[in-house]
C-alpha cells in the first residue's frame, strides 16, 4: 500500500523559511519520479516542483524559481522541499504526490500522478 507522510509545515514570516519533508512507503521509490503540490480549498492541485526518479531532472513552477528547492534521498526514501524567502501567497496545503513513471509527465490540465500524501499546511503570514 502507497504511503506518502509529509511534515515540516507551520507558520512562517514574509521572507522565511520553511523544510518540507516527505517519507514513502508501499512502492520502488526510486522507480517513480516525485513531486510537491499546493492546494487551496476547494481548489485541485498545483504543480509546485518535480524530481525524476534518480534526481537527473527538476522542474519548478514559475512562482517558486529561485526560492524553492526540491531534492530526494532513494536510500532513505525521502523526498523535501526547502523553501527559502515564504511569500503570503505561498500558503497552501503542501502535498507529496507520486508520479506515474521515472520522469516527469505533464498534462494539458497539470501533472500526472497515482497517489497523494495528506499535506501539511503552510501558512505564511506577519
Amino acid at each position: 500500500q502507497v504511503q506518502l507522510v509529509e511534515s515540516g509545515g507551520g507558520l512562517a514570516q514574509p521572507g522565511g523559511s520553511l523544510k518540507l519533508s516527505c517519507v514513502a512507503s508501499g512502492f520502488a521509490f526510486n522507480n517513480y519520479a516525485m513531486s510537491w503540490a499546493r492546494q487551496l480549498p476547494g481548489k485541485g492541485l498545483e504543480f509546485v516542483a518535480g524530481i525524476y526518479s534518480d534526481g537527473s531532472d527538476i522542474y519548478y513552477h514559475d512562482s517558486v524559481k529561485g526560492r524553492f528547492t526540491i531534492s530526494r534521498d532513494n536510500a532513505k526514501n525521502t523526498l523535501d522541499l526547502q523553501m527559502n524567502s515564504l511569500k503570503p501567497e505561498d500558503t497552501a496545503l503542501y502535498v507529496c504526490a507520486k508520479g506515474t513513471n521515472p520522469i516527469l509527465v505533464f498534462t494539458s490540465t497539470g501533472f500526472r500522478y497515482d497517489a497523494r500524501g495528506r499535506g501539511t499546511q503552510v501558512t505564511v503570514s506577519s
